[in-house]
């Protein structure tokens, strides 16, 4: 995910040093998490999300093609074993909390924890839905994929999609917050009992006639 016009720094080199980081950190910790932790650095989200959305089609399954996007949910057998997706891609900014995506069932496990970071500021959570970016594909086929809240700081007023998207725009600082938190949320996702609660699939709406 970068565009042509800087570097990609904050489009999204940012967000791919905070996951990369925030493994790093619980590598270095020697933690054993219960479940497998996974970084991927997607290509193609510009356009059109094509190396998540490859991604979830190839291990978790699809919809049918019609032309709204709800057609019939067909998945895999590896999604049954799949828990939940976390996605950095809103620039240098602090993690302020995250977009629910309409999963009222992920407050509880948000709110506990986000607690230790109430003093960083990280304690927002919103049922709202964000777009743009590569959550959308695992949440498509109703998995749980979440973006966080960020500070904007200069993201849509400077960097994004400009010649200025380069690294002196980066905030130390902030970036290692969001390595902590990330680290912290994977690493809880892993250690659960249970999967991360779903929310319902939209069902699929029935083709009008000569659709296809």
């Amino acid at each position: 995910d970068a565009w042509h016009g800087g570097t990609g720094a904050t489009d999204d080199a940012t967000g791919c040093a905070a996951a990369m980081e925030a493994l790093r950190i619980l590598k270095v910790l020697d933690l054993k998490p219960r479940r497998t932790i996974r970084v991927a650095l997607w290509d193609g989200e510009e356009q059109g999300l094509h190396g998540s959305g490859a991604y979830v089609k190839a291990h978790f399954g699809s919809r049918q093609e019609q032309a709204d996007g709800q057609g019939e949910l067909k998945l895999l057998p590896e999604a049954e074993k799949f828990s939940v997706y976390f996605n950095h891609d809103n620039g240098s900014g602090k993690l302020r909390g995250v977009h629910m995506q309409g999963n009222e069932a992920a407050r509880g496990i948000f709110r506990a924890w986000l607690a230790p970071f109430d003093s960083l500021g990280a304690s927002t959570l919103t049922l709202a839905n964000t777009g743009g970016t590569d959550h959308l594909s695992f949440d498509a086929v109703g998995l749980p994929g979440f973006q966080f809240i960020q500070d904007q700081i200069e993201y849509s007023t400077r960097t994004h999609h400009s010649i200025m998207d380069v690294y002196d725009r980066v905030q130390e600082a902030d970036m290692k917050q969001a390595a902590v938190i990330m680290a912290t949320f994977a690493y809880h996702a892993a250690m659960r009992d249970a999967k991360f609660p779903r929310k319902e699939p939209p069902k699929p709406r029935p083709q009008m006639p000569g659709s296809n």
